[in-house]
């Protein structure tokens, strides 16, 4: 198993990638609209040179922030290594805080990141509803059959 950076690993990859778990590269959240493909990031590799686990950021600043994780081998601290990375990173280039938007439904991302040290520090209703604008098949309904409708950003201080 190896961690590699998104730029040292082959682009078409990475694509195929989130076209796979996605639909598509692009990411539309209350920040922005990315192109996951085009970010900084890091993939973690299992021994096939396969991606199990992909990680993209931004920084802006002293604030990073997180935009898509992945982690196809949950419970393995895959997810925990490439957030940890990033930390590691972007502490190194000055960056004092670390932010991610995820959606009302993502009640396991909301544990995972709280477990890590991150806090909710805002709500955006109906934040869904305006990406949907922008990408149209972002479902109506997510895990565990709970409305997709609002984001919620966290945030931890390094």
């Amino acid at each position: 198993m190896k961690i590699s950076s998104l730029q040292e690993y082959p682009k078409i990859k990475v694509i195929s990638f989130f076209i796979q778990h996605w639909g598509t590269t692009e990411m539309v959240i209350s920040s922005g609209i990315y192109d996951c493909s085009q970010l900084d990031g890091y993939v973690f590799l299992n021994d096939q040179h396969e991606i199990i686990g992909l990680i993209t950021y931004i920084l802006r600043g002293e604030k990073c922030e997180i935009i898509s994780l992945d982690s196809i081998e949950e419970n393995h601290g895959i997810g925990t290594i490439l957030v940890q990375e990033v930390e590691k990173t972007t502490l190194a280039k000055g960056c004092k805080l670390v932010t991610l938007i995820t959606t009302n439904d993502n009640l396991h991302a909301l544990k995972f990141y709280q477990k890590r040290g991150y806090h909710l520090t805002k709500v955006y209703p109906n934040a869904v509803q305006i990406a949907r604008k922008y990408k149209p098949e972002i479902p109506l309904v997510g895990n565990d059959g709970i409305p997709i409708r609002d984001e919620i950003e966290l945030q931890k201080v390094l």
